[in-house]
């Protein structure tokens, strides 16, 4: 039985000599050590040996197994790198590596810092997990009040909650600073909305501040103007609509000429010209109780604005879920 052993080892040896391609790689594998084949023909056998003779045949058996796997592996090892070098064509420009870039949010968000910025505006912060009080009550949404329902979020527990806007920034810094305040806070908001072209649970906001003495409500409107044109250019027009913020007093919605018909009128404003960007308005009274302000003595405005929104504007994209899905090639535009 080691006589066969050996002799098969050293037909291996040759046959292993012979070959020069990949499929004959897989013939040798199967004619040695397919589930007929040589070696399992040996095993075979054992059964006719003597039971003190098969715990050593076994041995030399499963060495030469192992010794014929590696072998072949070796070879076809060789063989698979020969190949590709043999495809290699040097005489080809190299590939240039991939650079990332912004993302159009990213890009966006940092534009409108900038501007604000320029305008004398400071960037504040603040933490997007929030409490009640911070997300609600201080800005004069007690408990049940029906104001609520426009913003209800999603909670964490009765009284932590993913903030819906960024005005408890404005809280915060308030509670610290005493006026002339002039801030814009951005950053990601939640809300419960169901997941369409122009809604989205999870977006971004810039929302701005003022507070001093005089402050009114030309001194908002100037500033949203002033934006509107470094933004998209000085032919947009912007208005003002009256409506209804619990945290402010007078409040107004305020809309953006269509950057994509000038006014004419088109699918993405819906035929009326104009654009909805976000809401405005003085600064309620009861809010400056809350940070211990003196309401007879300072004014102050707030205005908000969707990044997302501004984006889809900015870069003609009319799905705001293509910011979140991360394909590469929707992103690669920007």
């Amino acid at each position: 039985m080691l006589d066969l052993i050996e002799k098969l080892k050293e037909k291996f040896k040759s046959d292993l000599s012979q070959i020069k391609s990949l499929p004959e790689v897989d013939k040798l594998k199967i004619q040695y050590m397919g589930r007929k084949g040589e070696v399992a023909d040996l095993f075979d056998r054992m059964k006719d040996l003597a039971p003190d003779e098969r715990p050593q045949i076994g041995k030399y058996l499963n060495e030469l197994k192992s010794y014929l796997n590696t072998e072949t592996e070796n070879l076809l090892f060789r063989l698979q790198k020969k190949s590709t070098d043999s495809q290699l064509d040097l005489t080809l420009p190299g590939r240039k590596p991939f650079v990332g870039r912004k993302h159009p949010l990213t890009k966006t968000m940092d534009e409108i810092k900038s501007i604000f910025y320029g305008m004398g505006f400071s960037v504040e912060d603040g933490p997007e997990i929030e409490t009640d009080y911070y997300c609600f009550e201080a800005l004069n949404m007690p408990k049940n009040h029906p104001a609520r329902d426009m913003q209800d979020t999603l909670y964490i527990t009765d009284d932590i909650v993913l903030r819906t806007h960024t005005s408890p920034v404005q809280v915060r810094v308030m509670e610290k600073t005493q006026p002339p305040v002039r801030i814009i806070a951005p950053g990601r908001v939640y809300r419960r909305d169901t997941p369409d072209a122009s809604h989205s649970p999870f977006f971004h906001q810039v929302e701005g501040l003022v507070v001093d003495k005089g402050i009114c409500f030309g001194d908002l409107k100037g500033v949203i103007t002033a934006f509107a044109h470094k933004m998209f250019g000085s032919d947009i027009k912007v208005r003002f609509r009256p409506s209804f913020f619990p945290f402010t007093e007078p409040s107004a919605e305020y809309d953006f000429l269509c950057v994509f018909c000038m006014g004419k009128g088109c699918r993405v404003c819906k035929n009326t010209g104009w654009v909805e960007i976000s809401g405005a308005g003085m600064v309620d009274p009861n809010v400056f109780k809350y940070v211990n302000y003196d309401s007879e003595k300072y004014t102050g405005y707030a205005f908000g604005m969707g990044v997302d929104r501004i984006a889809m504007l900015k870069y003609g994209i009319y799905d705001i879920r293509l910011f979140f899905e991360n394909d590469y090639r929707f992103l690669e535009q920007f």
